[in-house]
């Protein structure tokens, strides 16, 4: 019986492995796919259209955030009044960040990358 239970955990355990290795592999295709370049395009224009929205417009950011496209409930957005900046955030993948400069309007933070 103990030699029963031993391969139960050995087996246990190595299924563990192979799923934390599937898991590991897929995260880092997601990171290199398509999906990268999707939500860096989404989180710049939400952080844009949001800045716009609160600094230039002088609107809530719970009316901004109405403003976000079909498809990008997953974009959150924060403001930061001190630095008149709003970041937009899409999970685990990538934040942008837009800040109202005078002269110039909302300008994107450079890219990392």
């Amino acid at each position: 019986m103990a030699k029963t239970k031993s391969s139960n955990i050995s087996r246990v355990i190595g299924l563990a492995l192979v799923f934390a290795a599937c898991a590991i592999a897929a995260a880092a295709y997601a990171y290199r796919a398509p999906i990268n370049g999707y939500a860096t395009v989404g989180t710049s224009y939400a952080a844009r259209v949001a800045c716009s929205c609160r600094f230039i417009a002088g609107r809530p950011m719970t009316d901004c955030d109405k403003d976000k496209l079909a498809g990008m409930e997953l974009v959150t957005l924060a403001n930061d009044p001190a630095t008149r900046s709003v970041t937009a955030r899409f999970p685990l993948i990538t934040a942008t960040t837009a800040t109202y400069r005078e002269g110039y309007g909302c300008v994107l933070e450079a890219w990392e990358g």
